[in-house]
């Protein structure tokens, strides 16, 4: 499947601007779990790649799952292995990454994580400690990530909060860079859509123009048994 020029467009607003903003999330994840050389991990909705050109950075082996043709195109211009589904077969991957997947997502994912490996879960923290809800009028709603973990049959094995600041230089790359987000994509009017962002933004713009969005993402950690 080609990617439409818009899709590619929104795909590359992901991957020059918004993609970098969860990297303390990434890096934290990856010292909880002391990823290193010889390690091998499967990144569910990998976008553009950031996590693996991290996790790879680490030594680790690093293999990606993106849906979305535009994005995993992009990922495979950086030289990465991203599939557009997780592997049917299984495979030994010692942890699995994931940021808010859907239960039939994460059991498909699930057969490809070796015994005793890890199930990294992540999303939104509490909605009075993120930004981005507030400018999006109430939304997202952070998933119970605890109950995915027990749904799943996993063994929970930590959890950890991390400060994830979404910064832009100005209030055109905040609402390009929350737009590749997909957070409104269900938008009747898109062009209506932009405009009200942009004016939600307005009240987080710094003196030199820069917009500053704090944000805290939770993430969990369980085994497969």
């Amino acid at each position: 499947m080609t990617p439409t020029p818009t899709a590619t467009l929104v795909a590359r607003d992901w991957a020059e601007i918004q993609e970098r903003m969860l990297v303390p999330l990434y890096e934290a994840v990856y010292d909880r779990l002391e990823v290193g050389p010889g390690d091998r991990l499967l990144d569910l909705g990998c976008g553009a790649g950031l996590a693996l050109l991290l996790a790879a950075g680490r030594g680790a082996v690093a293999t990606g799952v993106e849906a979305d043709p535009a994005r995993r195109a992009l990922a495979r211009e950086r030289l990465l292995e991203v599939l557009a589904a997780p592997p049917s077969a299984p495979r030994p991957y010692d942890a699995l990454l994931a940021f808010s997947p859907s239960e039939a997502t994460l059991a498909a994912a699930l057969p490809a994580v070796r015994r005793g490996g890890a199930v990294v879960l992540a999303d939104w923290g509490p909605a009075e400690r993120c930004t981005v809800p507030a400018v999006l009028g109430g939304g997202p709603s952070p998933r119970d990530l605890d109950a995915l973990v027990e749904g799943a049959g996993l063994r929970p094995d930590g959890s950890g909060r991390v400060f994830c600041p979404f910064g832009y230089a100005d209030v055109d790359s905040a609402v390009r860079g929350l737009l590749s987000t997909g957070l409104y994509d269900g938008a009747a009017d898109p062009a209506l859509a932009e405009k009200e962002l942009a004016e939600a933004l307005h009240p987080f713009e710094r003196s030199d123009g820069a917009v500053w969005l704090p944000n805290i993402f939770r993430y969990v950690i369980a085994r497969v048994d």
